[in-house]
């Protein structure tokens, strides 16, 4: 009996495992996608809104992520929040372009749907 015929198929352990993974990693997607879905429909549903607003603050968030052949992948997030009349906050994720235009105690009007930022224009 040689050392591949003591019971330890490795192919039959790829064969078992792989389609789990596959499954786990399409139901990933799949939800992913949905949720991006709802959003997007939630949002389409919301009436337009334009309100005075203050710009409080603004932020960036830098990811970067390293695979196992040393190839980074990195993206970048802008965000700004904005303080309404009621006094409330509203933190929106932005453009890059639209980022490097607003400055923080800037007041003018922002329009908004639901979640989805569209303008803000200073006064």
């Amino acid at each position: 009996m040689s050392g591949f015929d003591a019971g330890f198929d490795i192919f039959k352990i790829i064969a078992f495992v792989f389609p789990i993974i596959f499954v786990f990693v399409f139901a990933g997607i799949f939800f992913a996608l949905i949720k991006g879905l709802k959003q997007w429909n939630y949002n389409n549903k919301q009436p337009k809104l334009i309100v005075p607003a203050k710009i409080v603050t603004k932020r960036i968030d830098y990811v970067q992520r390293a695979n196992t052949n040393q190839f980074a992948h990195s993206s970048t997030h802008y965000y700004v929040t904005l303080e309404v009349e009621s006094g409330d906050r509203i933190e929106f994720q932005i453009d890059g372009f639209i980022y490097g235009q607003l400055v923080e105690n800037d007041t003018g009007k922002l329009t908004f749907q639901g979640t989805r930022f569209i303008n803000f224009e200073r006064q």
